[in-house]
């Protein structure tokens, strides 16, 4: 009856300076050690260099990561934008599998973008059921099927991209059932989507690891998140300090 724990949260951790990132490995296996629900592999950014690709299990699990590798190890690190593993089919008709946004072909090379579907089995209370409906539907969910389990539990279950599971999904459900709601996934198939890239620049500057790929629906409220937050944020200066969300050479926030 043992299965193994699937993440729920996944992101890129990188070592501040690349020379630290043998300390990072070493810090991370010692660390898998005693948290068998950590799962990582290695990854390479353009800006940031080599660092891992981690699984959590949520996002307060990957905080206590975090303050555990900083605070034990001595390190200094820094984490992206948790994301998933898109496909893009070009004009050629090839295909080729895209982990990291800045790695994505421009917008005339591009047929369509393939984001991965889960079938996501959520066990909730009752008196949970139209508050879990709507927010599953918000987050692009495709009711499929709702099964009373007992008198006051039940089974739905809806269909929708891993990416709207993967951040802050599996917390928010834990919240609206007051710690009862568990949720388990399982990743059916990739669907082609409305998707596009949603840049970040400071100083007209495209800062990569902000960089992120999204449904054309929630890229202007995810840029105004976004820009918002690094205008607290980024230290005052003596001179102008420009924060722009874009989509091509579309600035939206």
């Amino acid at each position: 009856g043992y299965r193994q724990i699937k993440p729920m949260v996944f992101c890129g951790i990188y070592p501040v300076n690349a020379k630290d990132f043998d300390a990072l490995k070493t810090a991370i296996e010692k660390l898998r050690l005693n948290d068998a629900s950590l799962v990582y592999e290695v990854e390479t950014s353009l800006s940031l260099g080599f660092g891992y690709r981690c699984g959590f299990l949520g996002l307060l699990h990957m905080e206590i990561v975090q303050e555990r590798l900083e605070r034990e190890y001595g390190l200094d690190l820094v984490l992206t934008t948790p994301s998933v593993v898109y496909k893009v089919r070009d004009k050629k008709a090839v295909e080729m599998e895209i982990e990291n946004p800045t790695k994505l072909p421009g917008p005339q090379e591009i047929a369509e973008i393939l984001e991965p579907y889960a079938v996501a089995c959520l066990m909730i209370p009752q008196d949970a059921l139209s508050v879990i409906i709507d927010f599953c539907k918000s987050k692009r969910g495709e009711y499929i099927s709702t099964e009373y389990i007992s008198q006051d539990k039940i089974k739905l279950i809806f269909e929708m991209p891993l990416s709207e599971l993967i951040v802050d999904f599996y917390d928010r459900i834990k919240s609206m059932t007051k710690g009862y709601g568990s949720l388990d996934y399982e990743i059916v198939d990739y669907r082609p989507g409305d998707l596009i890239k949603l840049d970040i620049l400071i100083n007209d500057q495209p800062c990569e690891p902000l960089s992120s790929i999204t449904h054309r629906e929630k890229a202007e409220f995810k840029g105004r998140a976004l820009t918002g937050k690094l205008k607290e944020l980024i230290p005052r200066q003596l001179f102008e300090v420009v924060i722009q969300a874009a989509i091509g050479s579309k600035i939206i926030a």
